[in-house]
């Protein structure tokens, strides 16, 4: 037990678990001990890495539950309510979107309302601390290469970011990417489709950080009415490649298919545009935040 003194008159005694507070005074040989929880101990625990968390996952037979939105949309708070939400209801790793100028509607929602990277990465700072799973950034590869990949990295890993994923860049020009995402403690994904010929795929498998993405579908992204059963073949051809984790992604929007996916042998299941239609379709960010809560928390009793 150790023993800090606090004042002429005030000596606090702490534990991890419990503390104690113990006053003298001066005039009277009389001691007044008072019972305490300290901060640090009901402190929510720092978030791991990625590779991290998948281990600890494995070694008690579960997968992992990775959801995704957007950032901004349908606004910065609204979005830090939901890393909240999502993280309260069991979330292991949160993928969360740079609005970039494509047609979803997502992004363009979000970029209506001025949402840029700087303002992102100010929110993440402030959340991250606040949050038990660690997050993993997705973003095209114009902002990074209008930062500097240098700057990127730190700036992003000084928000609280562990993880990122690129998707339009091709595996022959990651390298500086991994380079300097490796220096800054950055784990880069990196996808595999249902069209990636083998060999190409066992590279990319073999240079990924974190986990392997494995894109269920091809075409845009969206709900699906049923998960491809090729699905199945082609984690089972991926597994044969490596021992790092797969997560799975792309159509996966229902408790049946996230039961699916995790039954196929997934290591881990990712949802992510049904939940961005539930914050960004909702009547309200509360109405949306709520349902969402809701969502989550069908999806995650589905895994096992």
């Amino acid at each position: 037990m150790a023993l800090a003194l606090k004042s002429s008159c005030f000596l606090q005694l702490k534990k991890p678990e419990v503390g104690f507070q113990v006053c003298f005074s001066s005039k009277r040989a009389i001691i007044s001990v008072k019972r305490y929880t300290p901060m640090a101990a009901i402190r929510t625990m720092q978030p791991v890495g990625l590779s991290e968390t998948f281990n600890r996952l494995k070694k008690d037979g579960k997968v992992a539950f990775i959801p995704y939105i957007t950032a901004g949309d349908p606004d910065l708070s609204t979005t830090a309510e939901a890393l909240k939400v999502l993280d309260s209801c069991g979330s292991d790793i949160i993928e969360l979107g740079v609005p970039y100028s494509d047609p979803l509607a997502a992004a363009t929602r979000s970029l209506a309302k001025g949402t840029n990277l700087n303002a992102i990465l100010s929110m993440l700072k402030e959340v991250v601390p606040q949050l038990s799973c660690p997050i993993a950034l997705f973003t095209y590869y114009n902002p990074i290469l209008k930062r500097g990949t240098e700057r990127f990295m730190a700036t992003i890993r000084d928000s609280g970011v562990h993880g990122l994923v690129v998707p339009d860049v091709p595996l022959e020009e990651t390298e500086t990417l991994r380079t300097e995402a490796k220096k800054h403690g950055i784990e880069l994904v990196l996808l595999t489709t249902p069209t990636t010929p083998t060999d190409r795929m066992k590279a990319i498998v073999d240079a990924a950080e974190g986990f392997v993405y494995l894109v269920s579908s091809v075409g845009v992204t969206g709900a699906r009415a049923s998960v491809s059963a090729s699905v199945e073949s082609l984690l089972r051809e991926i597994k044969e490649a490596t021992t790092k984790p797969v997560a799975v992604g792309f159509g996966i929007s229902k408790p049946e298919h996230v039961k699916q996916v995790a039954g196929w042998g997934a290591d881990g299941v990712i949802v992510g545009s049904a939940m961005v239609k539930l914050l960004g379709e909702a009547k309200s960010p509360q109405e949306g935040l709520k349902e969402l809560e809701d969502f989550t928390r069908s999806l995650k009793a589905a895994l096992p």
